[in-house]
């Protein structure tokens, strides 16, 4: 899209902005915006409100999360059209998007600032602070250990204002424009799901099928398995290894000496890392009973809901003096029982997540015991197709990441182009008033 510039411009107070359109104003923030402070005393609104990811969101009073308030008495009424802003931990968080503009009435907390517009459209002053929002102005301003800002750290702030007919043009065009891409951004952020869904399936059906069309079938005699080829094995894992709960360890050991395994370095890695950051002090015999060797499979032990229990990593290589630790499972398999490579696929199998779920005991935490995991169903053809159904997957898999790799990269690009356009319209850096 090649749109005009403004045929002439003036210096502008702002030092981010530059330069402005001759005819366009600049004016402090109090000029333009008045705080609002209606107490939400009585509980006259019960309406929850929340700023996340540069929207204002609904959320149930009844079953909010996080942190609560005694009261939410003490929580703001906000109404249509204000701008709210989340103006806290400044030097902590430096990613979020802290603006957004009200859609309805409601009651927010009264940590955050909310403003009426005043002179200025707000559809054009939410446009506005998104773009020095993304620009990180707020950042440069305030002061204290939180670096928190409140309306009077604001009110010098200048803003720019054209006319109210070219602030309608402006905000008109944003719509559209920013609508339109949304809609492209929702389509690779399912296009990138599917993919994650059509490998995880291609996965499952090479790890329980094979990849060679037209072999006999057998009954697995298991459901969630079904049909797999006659010669290969149906067995459980426990008649193919060891398994052993990982080193429980004292804070002050921490932060020098051997490498030390966490649960974050299994939780969603496939392998583990070749690189391990940890450090913990431990004695020869330590991590000889907790050491970690090429083909060893460790498993997360506990977490709040199964869904994030026993996901499985793969060390490819001995990781010499590492040990791991107790929130973990390590599973070493007998000598030529498992390859490396196939195993960091065999185990995710999609059917593994009911196993787990039917199998678990949960009152307050999942926990994955050696007992449950020895007992788990293992479809294991002979090491030599093992290989080449890991070579295969592992191609595979690198195409995958490959296209998610793209799409993310051009998702990225497309939230450039949207902040820029949004910048450039409201500092008068391109003249929209005849955009089609």
């Amino acid at each position: 899209m090649s749109l005009p510039k403004h045929s002439s411009f003036k210096p502008a107070i702002a030092p981010w902005i530059h330069e402005i359109p001759d005819n366009w104003e600049e004016k402090p923030f109090y000029a333009v915006a008045r705080e609002r402070k209606v107490k939400n005393k009585g509980m006259k609104e019960a309406n929850l409100l929340s700023l996340s990811y540069g929207n204002i969101v609904r959320k149930d009073i009844n079953t909010p999360s996080g942190l609560l308030p005694e009261s939410f008495e003490t929580y703001q009424i906000v109404e249509p059209d204000d701008v709210v802003f989340r103006l806290t931990d400044l030097q902590n968080d430096k990613r979020s998007l802290r603006s957004a503009i009200c859609l309805e009435r409601g009651i927010i907390t009264s940590a955050y600032l909310a403003v009426q517009s005043d002179g200025v459209l707000p559809a054009f002053m939410n446009y506005l602070m998104r773009a020095y929002d993304v620009q990180k102005i707020f950042y440069s301003m305030g002061g204290g250990l939180r670096q928190s800002l409140g309306f009077e750290d604001l009110r010098r702030m200048s803003i720019v204002a054209p006319s109210v007919e070219e602030q309608t043009a402006i905000a008109r065009f944003l719509d559209r424009e920013t609508s339109r891409i949304d809609g492209l951004l929702e389509k690779k952020g399912r296009f990138i799901e599917l993919l994650k869904e059509k490998r995880a399936a291609l996965i499952t059906h090479a790890v329980t099928k094979g990849i060679d069309a037209g072999v006999p079938m057998k009954d697995s005699t298991i459901d969630w398995i079904g049909e797999v080829p006659e010669h290969w094995m149906v067995t459980k894992l426990g008649y193919l290894g060891r398994s052993a709960n990982g080193i429980n360890i004292g804070g002050e050991a921490f932060g020098s000496g051997y490498p030390f395994i966490s649960y974050g370095d299994v939780y969603k890695n496939r392998q583990l890392p070749e690189k391990i950051e940890g450090l913990v002090q431990s004695s020869k015999a330590d991590r000889v009973t907790y050491s970690v060797k090429a083909g060893d499979i460790l498993f997360t032990r506990t977490s709040e809901t199964v869904d994030e229990v026993a996901f499985p990593s793969v060390a490819m290589s001995t990781i010499t003096g590492a040990v791991f630790a107790g929130f973990l499972i390590r599973f070493r398999p007998y000598a030529k029982a498992l390859s490396p490579l196939f195993s960091k696929y065999a185990f995710q199998n999609s059917g593994l997540r009911d196993f787990f779920a039917r199998e678990m005991k949960i009152v307050t935490r999942a926990s994955l015991s050696q007992g449950i995991l020895q007992s788990m169903p293992i479809v294991l053809p002979p090491l030599a197709e093992q290989e080449k159904i890991a070579a295969h997957l592992e191609e595979m898999s690198i195409k995958f990441d490959t296209l998610i790799s793209k799409t993310h990269r051009s998702i990225e690009l497309l939230k450039e182009k949207r902040s820029a356009l949004i910048s450039a319209a409201v500092t008068g850096k391109i003249d929209v008033r005849n955009a089609a």
